[in-house]
């Protein structure tokens, strides 16, 4: 089964940059220097704690159209970074505890699944081949936070 990982979208990202506000919720978005490694929502690497700034904002993770909102509290760079675009799960992703989340229609989930270490690929090749799964959020397993969605290729 083919997948791709989606982030942040660039657009999504410079706005929060520029406005520093939340999208769709005007909150507003605070700068601090890194004191967890994340990882970005938009390039998907691990922050430098110490090293790097980053932006928190709210972030609604569902997708558009009749879907239940999921709000919650994302970070990206605060320099703009490039936007994962690549075949495969990010490298940086095998590091974290995680979780998938499957949803179906309207974003009511169909399962939750918790991902061993090494195994992101497998766990979502799993949830893909049920059919009533539309797609997948990738969650931090100790945060809860969104890192990214897939979808079927």
């Amino acid at each position: 089964m083919a997948y791709r990982i989606v982030p942040i979208g660039r657009e999504v990202a410079d706005l929060v940059r520029t406005r520093r506000q939340a999208p769709g919720y005007g909150h507003p978005a605070s700068v601090e220097t890194a004191t967890g490694t994340g990882p970005c929502r938009q390039c998907l690497r691990l922050f430098r704690i110490g090293q790097e700034k980053r932006i928190l904002f709210t972030y609604n993770a569902s997708p558009d159209g009749p879907a239940i909102p999921q709000p919650g509290p994302v970070f990206i760079h605060e320099a703009p970074c490039p936007s994962f675009d690549a075949e495969g799960i990010p490298p940086d992703l095998h590091e974290l505890p995680l979780f998938l989340e499957g949803f179906g229609a309207g974003t009511w989930r169909v399962r939750r699944l918790p991902v061993e270490p090494g195994r992101l690929d497998a766990a979502i090749r799993a949830l893909l081949d049920d059919d009533a799964i539309a797609h997948i959020t990738i969650r931090n397993a100790e945060a809860g936070c969104f890192v990214a969605r897939v979808e079927r290729r």
